[in-house]
């Protein structure tokens, strides 16, 4: 089902030729990062990216996941970064703090960098919606965060460039 708004029908545009970008994933909740990783990789390959220009990091857990996606973006060897993790609400508030920190972490990282921070980290309720978003075959988070990413470096490399 699409939504207003919804742009993913566009995504087949998107060109990641001569790209390069750094994928850092949480190892917490693997088996549902691992399907969010393979859906990231196979967008990478959908739009042109070659393999060799896609580099992935792996982070204890989200709460890591910013300083390393800061630390990547400050190299200069990528054109975006990709935060892929996920954070399942249980019954402490644990969630907040994790879910809170990452979000605004990543954001903070894409603003003092000043290159594009995808945040691919689920915030679910439970272990079926997580499945659900991360599964390539059903919604595909791992491949919309890349795609965002590749949309974002065209964007900011055209702004760069004096094009509207």
């Amino acid at each position: 089902m699409r939504v207003e708004g919804d742009t993913r029908e566009g995504a087949a545009a998107l060109d990641a030729r001569g790209l390069r970008i750094a994928l850092v994933a949480a190892r917490f909740n693997a088996p549902l990062v691992e399907r969010m990783l393979a859906g990231a990789r196979a967008a990478w390959a959908r739009h042109g990216g070659a393999a060799a220009d896609l580099e992935e990091f792996r982070v204890p857990g989200a709460f890591e996941l910013p300083l390393a996606c800061r630390q990547a973006a400050w190299t200069g060897r990528y054109a975006a970064v990709v935060a892929l993790g996920c954070v399942i609400r249980g019954d402490t508030p644990h969630f907040d703090y994790v879910a809170g920190q990452c979000a605004q972490g990543l954001m903070q990282a894409g603003l003092e960098t000043g290159l594009p921070v995808v945040f691919g980290v689920l915030t679910v309720e439970d272990e079926a919606q997580a499945m659900e978003r991360a599964d390539p075959a059903r919604l595909d988070k791992g491949g919309e965060a890349v795609e965002s990413a590749i949309e974002t470096a065209r964007t900011l490399a055209a702004i760069a460039a004096g094009q509207g």
